[in-house]
């Protein structure tokens, strides 16, 4: 779901996985996945793509028509070692 800015509390648990850089936008918008989420999906790589479509009830691009697609695909083993000991930052630490 995509909220505006300062309409959604992350909750201290929640983990940030990067920013998505949207066009006509100014500002990079936070991605941030639960932390049981984040247990499931560490270990893949996943992209954040706004297609045409119906999407999800509440969120920002449904009225513009549009839907989120996220594709996904396991780390390699070279990208596993470096992200193995990163510390992402979380709700707690804003």
């Amino acid at each position: 779901m995509c909220y505006p800015a300062g309409e959604f509390r992350v909750g201290g648990q929640d983990v940030k996985l990067g920013d998505l850089i949207v066009a006509d936008i100014p500002e990079p918008i936070g991605f941030w996945m639960s932390a049981s989420q984040f247990e499931y999906w560490k270990h893949t790589h996943l992209t954040v793509d706004v297609v045409i479509g119906r999407g999800g009830g509440f969120s920002l691009e449904t009225p513009e028509g549009k839907r989120f697609l996220i594709r996904s695909r396991l780390f390699s083993d070279q990208e596993w070692t470096q992200l193995e000991n990163e510390i992402l930052p979380t709700g707690a630490s804003n």
